[in-house]
């Protein structure tokens, strides 16, 4: 291009921005012009410009802002993208910054951010700094950057600034100059804070380690009991380049608390050895032993020297217990098992000292129910947020530190820092405003009442995705580096903070709780559920001589049962929960009586054996094996008896029984725990009784003939011996000597006989 052409392109670019600085004040007059009260009540709104017409025709995004706390001397880069949203191409446009606006507060910062186009708060041209942009077809876009002396943007007293870049240009269809799009930043302005004491605000930040239930019930039968997950979801998180391999990894870098859910902890634990993994309805073996082992080192260092937080184990959702469940019985029980097992397990796979005094519930809002669960299983603080916790009718930020009642304290995290980063981050764009938001409301906060130190907390959604994560992790080490006006403390120091007794400490009603949060708890059948399912695990404790392979797995599933993560999941939670509830139930059922076919007794007593299978890989006791009859008149059995069956095998039972009559009874057998509950499902079988048989009749029958007639016969010799007259000589004395008492006794009944007679005469 020749001299004499750049010229005349430079002279009409110049032209271009002062049409378009006449405009902006042309169209800015009148709006300037009724500043006061009464105008600014009359004047009417200027309408709101379509996406793709006016000023609105273009979207400038700024990508990218450095320094982000600049100085006086500092030179500002500004880099964007511009994107045509109109239906004409764009020509001869021009990008240029725009001088800062301050901002008067936070609720000023609010408003400005999402401000599209031109309207009057947007600064004038700050000429000599543009760049010119080629055609921009419709949907296309183009990037710009900009160099920009802090010195030229007309930044005043300290506060924060909008910044804009405006595109002035021209449309194939409107060939004129005018502002076509304008974007907007904040930009933070301390230039003497380094030089000064000024005032500091504590900020707190939570950098939350929770993912969703991975982890089944089910163990393997074996002796290693090998765990299940329900899927590989879990490794693909923990490798690198993963969301929580990512949050690790960043994390390491900055000044947290570290928040975490023990399950998750113990769940990476489990895939260091071997595990199994579903793979649609089969299981296969696990392979991410090493990126889990590294993970967990990984962790192990990035937590030392930091402030570590414990949820209770699974992290239940403790505004769900308190609307749907806590009157269902057992289920406040399980959030204080979910306490006790949280520092155990974290003290256990991190080797670090865990607080578990702090209760999180879902977003910070609360209600007195919510409070009441928060604090039952021994937690003092509850971590709330002040867009449902408000602080009242004050013009500043107060401390985070609430005294509510009953020495419980809510710490409430500030509800615009703690959402700045739960929208789309993967665009820089959104990124970066992001980070210049946090900037900016932190600085906001720190100069609404300089002499007021406070204390501010920062808690981010729950399961940040990695851009999110890494969008944060940017802005805070920003933070760190660039603002003097914030210092990082930890959690514990935040709660324990003097209060400020003006801020507000009355705990919002229930009817002040979200609704579209009521929406996503779990409903009170699922509690219900969970109680079935904890009734038959203390049932089936009692009976197994190593209950901590059982109690253990499915005790910990029970409490992943009321995760948080289960919020707008409910078919998943249904499922999960008949899986838990049908694992248990099998195992249960591996102890089981072996039927019987029907049986015939002979006779008036005899044995009926029983047979108690244990098909579990651990001995079973503390049973008892009961058999009763139908008709107790017509067949007595023994008593109970007690039941010890080693693993895998069977132990037959016999049973004594009497008849007592003929016919056909039903007999059943039935287990029963110590405390006379019965243990699985009873069997029944039939038996004929048949106290006498034809056959033992019969013999009965011949013996008692073959008596009779020797009774007869012996009587038949004894009376023909009676009639016989005694022998003579040798022959006769050897009669009477063998016969002398047969003689005898016959003279003796003579005797008598003779008496009789006289006794009759």
């Amino acid at each position: 291009m020749t001299v004499s052409g750049k010229r005349r392109r430079d002279a009409a670019r110049r032209r271009r921005q002062r049409l378009s600085s006449l405009l902006a004040v042309i169209i800015g007059f009148p709006m300037l012009a009724g500043l006061g009260p009464a105008s600014a009540t009359a004047a009417p709104s200027a309408p709101v410009q379509e996406i793709g017409t006016g000023s609105r025709t273009a979207t400038i995004s700024i990508t990218d802002l450095g320094p982000a706390v600049p100085d006086e001397d500092d030179t500002l880069t500004i880099r964007g993208t511009v994107t045509n949203d109109g239906a004409s191409p764009i020509v001869n446009g021009t990008v240029d910054p725009r001088s800062g606006v301050l901002l008067s507060g936070r609720s000023a910062i609010d408003e400005a951010v999402p401000r599209t186009g031109h309207d009057t708060a947007t600064g004038t041209i700050v000429s000599g700094h543009g760049q010119d942009l080629p055609t921009i077809a419709p949907g296309m876009s183009a990037t710009f950057s900009l160099q920009v002396p802090v010195s030229a943007l007309s930044l005043g007293t300290d506060g924060v600034y909008e910044l804009g870049v405006g595109l002035t240009g021209q449309t194939e269809s409107e060939r004129w100059d005018t502002l076509l799009g304008v974007g907007r930043t904040l930009l933070p302005w301390q230039p003497d804070a380094a030089d000064s004491e000024g005032a500091r605000t504590d900020l707190s930040v939570l950098w939350p380690l929770i993912s969703t239930t991975h982890l089944t019930s089910q163990t393997g039968a074996d002796e290693e009991q090998t765990p299940a997950f329900r899927d590989d979801s879990l490794l693909g998180e923990i490798s690198p380049g993963g969301r929580l391999d990512q949050m690790v990894s960043l994390g390491a870098d900055l000044p947290v608390t570290w928040v975490v859910d023990p399950d998750l902890l113990a769940s990476v634990d489990a895939m260091t050895e071997p595990y199994q993994v579903y793979d649609g309805d089969r299981l296969v073996d696990g392979d991410g032993q090493e990126e889990a082992r590294a993970w967990l080192r990984k962790l192990q260092e990035a937590v030392q020297g930091n402030e570590v937080v414990a949820l209770p184990f699974a992290d239940p959702d403790l505004a769900s217990l308190a609307h749907q469940g806590k009157d269902v019985l057992g289920a406040l029980g399980q959030l204080a098992k979910a306490t006790e097992t949280a520092e155990v397990t974290v003290e256990t796979v991190l080797d670090v000292d865990a607080s578990t005094d702090f209760a999180w519930p879902v977003e910070g809002a609360i209600d007195p129910s919510i409070v009441s669960v928060a604090t039952s299983a021994g937690a003092h603080h509850v971590i709330a947020r002040s867009d449902s916790l408000r602080p009242g009718d004050l013009s500043y930020t107060p401390s985070a530190a609430r005294p509510i009642g009953g020495g419980t304290t809510a710490v409430v995290a500030d509800a615009r820092l703690s959402t700045l980063f739960e929208g789309d981050m993967t665009g820089t764009a959104e990124a970066r405003l992001a980070e210049q938001q946090l900037l900016s409301q932190t600085l906001a906060i720190t100069q609404q009442d300089p002499a007021n130190e406070r204390s501010v907390v920062l808690a981010p959604q729950r399961m940040p995705t990695a851009a999110q994560a890494q969008a944060m992790a940017d802005a805070l080490l920003a933070l760190r580096d660039s603002a003097d006006w914030v210092q990082f403390t930890d959690l514990t120091q935040a709660a324990q903070a003097a209060p400020d007794p003006a801020a507000n400490q009355e705990v919002p009603p229930a009817a002040d709780y979200p609704q579209e949060l009521r929406e996503q708890e779990l409903p009170t059948s699922a509690f219900q559920a969970m109680r079935e399912t904890q009734r038959t695990l203390e049932d089936f404790q009692v009976i197994l001589t190593r209950d901590d392979r059982v109690a253990t797995p499915f005790g910990n599933a029970i409490r992943r049962e009321m995760s948080t993560s289960w919020r707008g999941n409910e078919d998943d939670a249904a499922a999960y929960r008949e899986t838990v509830q049908d694992g248990l139930t099998g195992l249960t059922e591996r102890v089981h009586l072996i039927p019987k076919s029907p049986i015939t007794l002979s006779g008036r007593s005899a044995t009926i054996p029983v047979t108690v299978q244990n098909n579990l890989v651990q001995d079973v006791h503390n049973l008892e094996l009961r058999l009763t009859s139908s008709r107790t008149l017509g067949l007595e059995v023994g008593e109970e008896q007690e039941i010890v069956v080693s693993g895998g095998h069977s132990q037959s039972v016999k049973f004594s029984a009497t008849a007592r009559a003929n016919g056909r009874t039903f007999l059943e057998a039935q287990l029963y725990t110590p405390d006379n509950k019965p243990y699985g499902d009873p069997i029944q079988f039939q038996a004929s009784v048949t106290s006498i048989t034809s056959a033992v009749m019969m013999v009965i029958a011949g013996g008692l003939l073959l008596v009779v007639l020797a009774g007869i016969r012996m009587y038949t010799q004894r009376k023909r011996a009676a009639r016989e007259p005694a022998g003579v000589g040798a022959e006769g004395e050897s009669s009477a000597g063998e016969t002398g008492a047969d003689t005898s006794a016959d003279t003796t009944g003579g005797r008598a006989r003779g008496e009789r007679l006289d006794s009759d005469e």
